[in-house]
């Protein structure tokens, strides 16, 4: 067997591996291994180069933007910044039709530039923003699928796990990747607020239980002195991450510990931190940053040993052969994502994908900021379909309401899958959407 065809065959049992339950890492790294030992015959060469691959695959100081996030991420989560977020949104938009929905775009969108987890901004808004949107009258069915919909914006606008994970694999700049972010996450956002008002305004009965609800306009009016004390938290963050990355007075690995200093302050200062939560917070930050290098790791010897059987190069020259060209390429790797997305988490199906898209992508002419945007938008979809669909499951885990089924929750999210599939198409034929900022 040449090495290619054992690329190809060791590929297919990675899969085989993960449908029968393997964890992701222990497929990566031990068909990694594997695969090197058989290519080079020698498992000397082949336990040496794991341990290489451990050793010198997070050794980078860049990695420290891992935990640093992590932990910004769960101070905040615990600082009720969400909470504040949702309400001033509320206020500032009581008199637009479908304001409690775009409310909750708006909110998930300035969490998300700070928390940087989809997770996180689902679990949150699952408790605050549900059961406002209820009483309010709106459907259950469009209440939790907008809180679904909207929380994948945690992973597109910086600072991101996705975009950070997808820097290290592409061997392109984190901070670039982060700036790359905005413009797209900004053009998701509006698309979600348009698509709420067209329902509010033109097919009110898709979103409304019932017409007699409480009026927004009729909730007490919080004053300027009460939004401003509630906004600044999370906007100084905002403000201070993204303009430290934008003016280049930050690395990524400065900025995520200076957010996290921040961070930290806001919840003490909200007396939000006693000596139990800050335990706990630092406990689940090394639990999950833990698990990302260890995929990292993982990932690093994967792509290597694709590399050293000339994978990607043969995938290259078959799709040349095709004729498909650069974007016949990049639709039927979308594809590939997406049918992904319906039964892996997001960092696997990068930690998958990326080592075998990314040259061949680069090899074709694309811009790989342009290509990870194209491509962290694919895989976010994932998180909104059947039958994976993580953040849906976040959602319903969250949710006070037993009886609301799981199909609800992933029919109310279907029309944000459909405005991302269109902000995708636009980014993916006009590269400078994701690239402006940068250059």
């Amino acid at each position: 067997m040449d090495d290619v065809t054992l690329g190809f065959t060791l590929i297919g049992v990675m899969v085989a591996l993960i449908v029968v339950g393997l964890p992701i890492g222990i497929t990566l790294i031990s068909t990694g291994a594997v695969g090197v030992w058989l290519i080079r015959e020698n498992p000397d060469l082949a336990f040496r180069f794991t341990a290489l691959a451990t050793y010198s695959g997070i050794q980078d100081y860049l990695f420290a933007t891992i935990p640093l996030f992590v932990l910004m991420g769960l101070l905040v989560s615990i600082s009720d910044v969400g909470k504040d977020t949702f309400d001033v949104a509320q206020n500032l938009l009581r008199r637009v039709k479908g304001g409690l929905g775009i409310a909750t775009v708006g909110a998930n969108a300035v969490f998300a530039a700070v928390t940087g987890v989809s997770i996180a901004s689902a679990a949150v808004f699952t408790k605050v923003a549900v059961p406002e949107m209820v009483r309010h009258g709106y459907t259950m069915r469009f209440a939790a699928g907008t809180v679904a919909g909207s929380s994948i914006l945690g992973m597109l606008i910086p600072p991101s796990l996705l975009m950070i994970v997808y820097g290290v694999l592409a061997e392109v700049s984190i901070g670039a990747m982060f700036i790359a972010g905005v413009i797209p996450g900004v053009i998701i956002a509006i698309g979600f607020v348009v698509m709420i008002w067209c329902y509010a305004t033109f097919a009110p009965h898709r979103i409304m239980a019932h017409t007699e609800s409480p009026a927004l306009k009729d909730e007490p009016v919080m004053g300027t002195a009460e939004m401003l004390g509630k906004s600044v938290p999370i906007f100084s963050l905002v403000v201070l991450i993204l303009g430290g990355l934008y003016t280049g007075f930050f690395t990524p690995t400065e900025a995520g510990a200076v957010g996290a200093a921040g961070a930290l302050i806001i919840a003490l200062v909200r007396r939000r931190l006693d000596a139990a939560k800050f335990w706990r917070v630092l406990r689940e930050t090394g639990l999950v940053s833990a698990a990302i290098l260890f995929l990292l790791i993982a990932a690093g010897l994967y792509s290597r040993m694709l590399s050293m059987a000339g994978v990607p190069n043969a995938i290259g020259d078959f799709v040349e052969h095709l004729g498909l060209g650069p974007y016949g390429f990049l639709i039927a790797f979308v594809i590939v994502i997406l049918l992904m997305g319906m039964i892996l988490d997001s960092t696997s199906i990068l930690l998958i994908m990326v080592p075998i898209g990314a040259p061949i992508a680069q090899a074709m002419g694309f811009d790989l900021i342009h290509f990870g945007i194209v491509t962290i938008i694919a895989v976010e979809m994932g998180l909104l379909t059947p039958p994976f669909g993580i953040s849906v499951f976040t959602v319903k885990a969250t949710l006070a309401d037993p009886k609301v089924g799981i199909e609800t929750i992933f029919a109310g999210a279907l029309p944000f899958v459909a405005v991302m599939g269109l902000a995708l198409i636009a980014i993916a034929i006009f590269p400078v959407l994701s690239t402006a900022l940068v250059r």
